[in-house]
């Protein structure tokens, strides 16, 4: 059973703190491990998926009420 995603609240933070509570938390996370990542910064929009394309981390972005939703799986 998959455990639920580790939410990342970065609402409110301009760049480049959304990619970096990001980082530190792939960091620490283990291979398959997913995040919900949420700001209202919008260069998150371009930061948070060029870092995952990096890093091999598959990424998915969507927007409602002005806030970015980023679904993340580690690559590891």
């Amino acid at each position: 059973m998959p455990s639920e995603p580790i939410l990342i609240d970065a609402r409110n933070l301009r760049c480049p703190l959304p990619v970096l509570r990001l980082e530190k938390a792939l960091g620490a996370a283990g291979a398959g491990t997913a995040f919900v990542v949420l700001a209202t910064d919008p260069m998150a929009r371009i930061d948070i998926p060029l870092h995952c394309r990096q890093h091999g981390h598959a990424c998915s972005m969507t927007i409602e009420d002005e806030v970015y939703r980023f679904s993340i799986l580690s690559a590891g």
